[in-house]
């Protein structure tokens, strides 16, 4: 159920504590340029059972400004400074009011989602360098990396301050590849705006195109089929196993177990393959679409399990291998509380020991007894490597089972008629394999978009990595950051 309040500006720190203390979290904030002047939406979400609420503040045109929740919620100034570089509203007395998104050859004054932005002027020199807290000391020197890397890893500069080994402070710097998602999807129909929710982030096409379209579904009142449903579902974990497995074989190559990483993209092959089978696309794009889902075919039960077999063998070889084990055993922990306060989702939240879960907390259909949720409390590589192979056995399961619910359903699921168009507004919130995805979606009265305000799980999750790597020692830095394995993309819109 979601609920909307349009409250004073004055009201929102009170209204915002309440929520918080309350156990709901900050799922988006969202800023809207309407004719009437500056608005600010703020998502809550808490569950199970199921509650959303919405905070709406009107501004100022003349001086768009907000006070800053930074110290009432970690996520939300950073929101708010995103916010600030996009729209020019301006979050009072933030305690980091510098920049994140624009880059200081950004020019100053230009804020690319209001209306009257016009085209990309000319980006001109730094204004100076970027302000990196510098560490100092005897010994103390910095190592930078990137934001250019090998292979085909994406943009991102990371500043370490060492002595000898050890890492005193790490510093991502990140936002290098903005493409202006939001506002490419304003105008659109919502069917076109499918395509490009399926590519915010390449390895998360299903659980980005699903969270649109559940949104899309609310603001125009679509009742999607049960049989529509569990498809969705279906495909949302197969997409989890897939990216998964590759990671399980990079951790494991990440510590000179190279055997183990070429079995596991065999395996990730396979998959890929099984996936253009069911959907016409590698990637499952095409699966979902607005007010349903489309399966060219169901997976076939026996081959998943052999499949599924042939991973538990290379989980049990790196776990029982002594040098992989002492390899991610205690690197990098993120504690629990570091976690909490600076709001983690997905695996990287559960091997700390939360167990948030929007298939729980938000479901969109009917799990059953097959949705165990694994949760661990070291948070080390160790842990995020566990909590991923565990969730492996259960989106087989889940799988299994939705094929079984299908196969008397048929395999195509067609999408009902939309019954109306805009104005409206709606949510979507899923689990995706990183964490859980929130988009928000507005649309105008000939039904075509005006917002939308989708958030990938990096986000929230990027600022952990620093916290995870104090006092571990750079060698440790491609191991852990590949147990994080963030988006850039998904976190730079």
């Amino acid at each position: 159920m979601r609920t909307a309040y349009e409250i004073a500006v004055t009201e929102l720190p009170l209204r915002v504590q309440e929520l918080l203390t309350g156990g709901h979290r900050l799922a988006l904030v969202a800023a809207h340029l309407d004719e009437a002047g500056p608005r600010v939406v703020y998502l809550f979400v808490a569950g199970p059972p199921d509650t959303r609420t919405e905070l709406h503040v009107r501004l100022d045109p003349g001086r768009p400004e907000v006070p800053t929740l930074a110290g009432l919620s970690f996520p939300a100034g950073r929101f708010e400074r995103e916010m600030r570089d996009l729209f020019g509203i301006v979050p009072l007395d933030h305690p980091l009011p510098r920049r994140l998104v624009r880059h200081f050859h950004w020019p100053r004054g230009w804020y690319p989602m209001r209306p009257d932005a016009g085209p990309p002027p000319a980006f001109g020199e730094q204004e100076g360098p970027y302000p990196f807290l510098e560490a100092e000391g005897d010994g103390v020197y910095e190592i930078p990396v990137g934001p250019v890397h090998a292979g085909l890893i994406e943009p991102g500069h990371f500043r370490f301050s060492v002595v000898g080994e050890t890492i005193l402070r790490l510093k991502a710097r990140l936002w290098f590849v903005h493409k202006g998602i939001e506002r490419l999807f304003q105008g659109r129909s919502a069917t076109a705006g499918l395509p490009l929710a399926e590519r915010i982030s390449g390895d998360t096409a299903v659980g980005h195109a699903l969270a649109y379209c559940l949104a899309v579904e609310e603001a125009v009142g679509t009742e999607v089929p049960a049989a529509a449903r569990r498809a969705r579902a279906l495909l949302l974990e197969l997409e989890r196993i897939h990216n998964h497995v590759a990671d399980l074989g990079m951790l494991c190559n990440d510590v000179g177990h190279g055997i183990l990483n070429a079995h596991a993209q065999r395996i990730r092959e396979q998959l890929l393959r099984l996936n253009r089978e069911i959907t016409g696309h590698r990637l499952l794009r095409g699966g979902v679409i607005p007010g349903g889902a489309v399966l060219r075919a169901l997976p076939d039960v026996r081959r998943l399990k052999a499949i599924r077999d042939d991973i538990r063998e290379i989980t049990d070889l790196a776990l029982g291998h002594a040098t992989v084990r002492d390899r991610f055993t205690g690197t990098a922990i993120l504690k629990e509380a570091a976690a909490r306060e600076i709001g983690c989702l997905g695996y990287v939240a559960r091997a700390s020991g939360l167990t948030d879960d929007a298939r729980i907390a938000h479901p969109f259909t009917d799990y059953g007894a097959q949705l165990d949720v694994p949760v661990h409390a070291t948070g080390d590589v160790l842990a995020r490597f566990l909590v991923r192979a565990e969730e492996i056995e259960t989106s087989f399961a889940l799988v299994e089972r939705f094929a079984d619910a299908l196969a008397a359903a048929r395999a195509t699921v067609a999408p009902q008629p939309h019954p109306g168009t805009g104005p409206g507004t709606g949510v979507g919130l899923v689990e995706g394999w990183r964490g859980t995805i929130a988009t928000r979606v507005e649309l105008a009265a000939d039904g075509t978009l005006t917002r939308v305000k989708p958030v990938d799980p990096s986000f929230f999750n990027w600022p952990a990595l620093p916290v995870a790597l104090a006092d571990t020692i750079v060698p440790d830095f491609p191991l852990t950051n590949k147990s994080f394995n963030l988006s850039y993309a998904g976190n730079d819109l």
